[in-house]
């Protein structure tokens, strides 16, 4: 789930924090990998999300999104389904999939007080070449976002890195959403945004943790919020994806915990 920005704290973590945040981790890759099985014709955003409630619960872990955000709108879904146009905070409900849609899952896991975070988006059945080309340029921008996220390299890093992906192509990246640092909280400084300078802004170091996450438009960048006051759109109409993982930078390399199996970047 991303974040809009806002008075946060940087936290350190310790090698023991860590540890559990590689438990919620696995989590939410099995919930990526459940859905992503299921994801087809016929089957609505409400069995995607049941289907990441089991997994949750086969893990011993609690989710982050449900219950999120204020006390009159909480977030009614342990993931965020959102198809086509809708860039992310999409509500599970009756959206039935059809050939030729696809489908942004984001996903949070909590184990004992710590988040994981990630998302991904797949195409279901055939898709256009331009929408295809979308999902993999948005996929490889956030593993270039995540090769920059060292001990001693800067915030601007990360962002320069992903937005030099979109550029070749002529894509939007959303800047009202971006990523942030995450721990304790899902949500915790710093914002990390899909846009930057190299060598400018805060300071990477061990102990960091963040959640990476590019947000590209095959149109503008800009979006609009629908009236459930969660569900973000593109102001177009054009389709949009999103990938996510969390990554923990130590004194040792940085780690990708949000995979079936920890990957140094």
């Amino acid at each position: 789930m991303c974040a809009m920005g806002g008075a946060r704290v940087i936290t350190k973590k310790t090698s023991a924090d860590f540890e559990k945040m590689l438990v919620a981790g696995k989590c939410v890759a099995a919930m990526h990998t459940a859905t992503r099985e299921a994801a087809a014709p016929g089957v609505t955003t409400r069995d995607l999300d049941n289907i990441a409630r089991e997994v949750l619960a086969d893990h011993d872990c609690t989710p982050s999104f449900l219950g999120y955000g204020s006390p009159d709108n909480p977030f009614p879904g342990v993931i965020c389904a959102s198809p086509n146009s809708a860039i992310v905070h999409g509500i599970p409900g009756d959206y039935t999939l059809k050939d030729g849609d696809i489908i942004s899952i984001d996903a949070g896991a909590i184990y004992e007080g710590w988040h994981g975070d990630a998302a991904y988006t797949m195409a279901i059945g055939d898709v256009p070449d331009d929408v295809a080309n979308l999902l993999k340029v948005t996929e490889e921008a956030l593993w270039a976002g995540l090769a920059q996220a060292k001990h001693g390299n800067r915030l601007g890093d990360i962002g320069a890195a992903i937005s030099a992906v979109a550029e070749p192509h002529g894509i939007g990246v959303v800047r009202d959403y971006v990523g942030h640092g995450i721990g304790r909280q899902m949500h915790e400084a710093p914002s990390v945004p899909n846009y930057g300078t190299a060598g400018k802004g805060l300071r990477l170091k061990k102990g960091m943790a963040l959640a990476i996450e590019p947000m590209f438009n095959l149109g503008t960048q800009d979006s609009v919020v629908l009236d459930d006051d969660w569900t973000v759109v593109t102001a177009d109409g054009k389709w949009s994806a999103h990938f996510e993982h969390t990554v923990l930078i130590t004194d040792k390399g940085s780690i990708v915990s949000t995979l079936p199996e920890p990957v140094e970047v």
